[in-house]
């Protein structure tokens, strides 16, 4: 399809804003040719797509302050990027918005051990903070599945989770200061490589906040020593249900693994295709890791064997080697990019309270047959972050819609279930119409209220988030 041609108003405009941005800086750091622009279109959430006006790469904190400055001065709309892996339309900007992006501010600030933390520039990805430090016997804890693409910045915005979230906790939970730099140009810093700080807890505000109230330029993040060792098991069931109430048989008998994850039928058949990582023939299976000394994982799998028969499982495999444990997690770290055989699909992330896994999994079942599309369910069962991916056919008239009506009906159900529509994909443009659904007008109104104290014209990301209707005005 050929894109529309801008009119000359907006081509004017755009020359003014360009030309101004390369007044504050590198000039190889504006980009405005609509050839590359289009890079930035989208995010992983890549059905809905818009190419920005213009695209400005900082190096710099200062270069990031400057940009903002201007932006506001002249009230130019700015979409801040980290990786662009997000799966909600986080990061997708609009056709008068600025992108700022963040990938060339990825260096390594300092390392401390005694003190257990490593501040890293915002544009790093998660994996290569780890790579930072691994030689000297340290990680860090929080893994999203894209931990090789995406960035620190966008772990932050979205307070992103993974495999290993159950013990170690998501980003708040290991993340200690932030370099942020607000709308207006200014440069605060917010906590910093010690226990808590003082006063109101801005540094919790900031996490989860999508870049609605600034950009994160530099984060310090916490750091832990590597376990002494780790062995996954691999569980299979007959059914969801039971696998699910496995699942929260193990949390209620306070076992704490470092990780319990979850895939269906549809996703292990994906899987095998894709990677023959041996799984076994079942309706679902969960890989169950445990870290400590051999003594500690030991006492821990034992305990986790015996919940497990309980429920007569179809296969319990312990592994016995690196080279198995490889094999236990292979598929599991596959499955997003597996499932892409099957189709287009949308991939979800309602959180729920453990012990509503049988009935919600039994209950989105029900939910696929009646709008016909299949559903592949992967996620982090330990904290019932789930991942329910929605196969349809992107290129068959009507079916996106479809899939997006049959999506709301479960992040629905996961709110009446007690839990919440995001768990580390964040709200985005993906759910910001089904806030209503977990939030009184009152608390929503509370939530503005805290962007209008960081952003009062609403400049930054102000598309997102929030429900149209009720934040139109605040954006005039």
């Amino acid at each position: 399809m050929d894109m529309p041609v801008p009119s000359t108003t907006v081509l004017a405009q755009k020359t003014r804003i360009v030309k101004a941005l390369r007044k504050v800086l590198p000039r190889d750091a504006v980009i405005d040719d609509p050839a590359e622009t289009r890079a930035y279109e989208c995010d992983a959430l890549s059905a809905y797509r818009c190419a920005p006006l213009a695209v400005v790469l900082p190096r710099t904190t200062a270069e990031v302050a400057a940009a903002l400055k201007l932006c506001h001065e002249i009230g130019v709309p700015v979409v801040p990027r980290g990786a662009g892996t997000s799966l909600a339309g986080g990061s997708m900007p609009s056709a008068d918005a600025v992108v700022l992006g963040l990938a060339r501010m990825n260096r390594v600030l300092e390392v401390d051990f005694d003190n257990r933390f490593i501040r890293v520039e915002a544009g790093r990805t998660n994996l290569s903070v780890t790579g930072a430090i691994e030689a000297q016997g340290w990680f860090y804890a929080p893994d999203p599945s894209s931990q090789l693409a995406c960035a620190i910045a966008g772990n932050i915005g979205m307070n992103s989770g993974g495999a290993h979230c159950l013990k170690y906790g998501v980003t708040t939970n290991n993340l200690m200061g932030v370099t942020l730099v607000t709308m207006q140009g200014e440069v605060v810093e917010i906590g910093g490589p010690y226990c808590d700080a003082g006063g109101l807890d801005l540094l919790g505000v900031i996490c989860g906040s999508e870049g609605q109230l600034g950009v994160v330029t530099e984060a310090t993040l916490r750091i832990l020593r590597q376990p002494e060792g780790a062995r996954p098991v691999l569980i299979g069931y007959a059914s969801n249900e039971v696998a699910g109430a496995c699942v929260a048989d193990i949390i209620r008998a306070g076992i704490l693994p470092v990780a319990i994850e979850f895939m269906d039928r549809p996703c292990i058949e994906a899987t095998e295709a894709f990677c023959h990582a041996g799984y076994p023939d079942c309706e679902a299976l969960l890989i169950v890791e445990c870290e400590g000394s051999a003594a500690e994982i030991a006492e821990q799998l034992g305990l986790i064997r015996q919940i497990a028969a309980r429920h007569n499982p179809v296969e319990f495999r312990e592994a016995q080697s690196a080279d198995e444990a490889k094999r236990i997690w292979l598929g599991r770290k596959s499955a997003f990019g597996a499932m892409g055989q099957k189709g287009d699909y949308m991939c979800l992330d309602g959180t729920i309270p453990v012990s509503s896994l049988p009935q919600v999994l039994r209950r989105i079942g029900e939910i696929s047959q009646e709008f016909g599309l299949e559903v592949g369910n992967v996620f982090h069962a330990g904290d019932g972050n789930m991942h329910p991916l929605i196969i349809y056919n992107a290129n068959e008239p009507g079916q996106q819609e479809l899939c997006e009506r049959m999506g709301a009906e479960i992040l629905k159900l996961c709110v009446e279930a007690g839990g919440c529509l995001t768990g580390e994909h964040g709200v985005g443009l993906e759910k910001r119409d089904l806030m209503e659904v977990q939030f009184a007008p009152e608390d929503l109104e509370a939530q503005m209220r805290v962007k209008d104290v960081f952003d009062p014209a609403w400049l930054l990301n102000a598309a997102k988030v929030f429900p149209l209707h009720v934040s139109a005005a605040r954006r005039g």
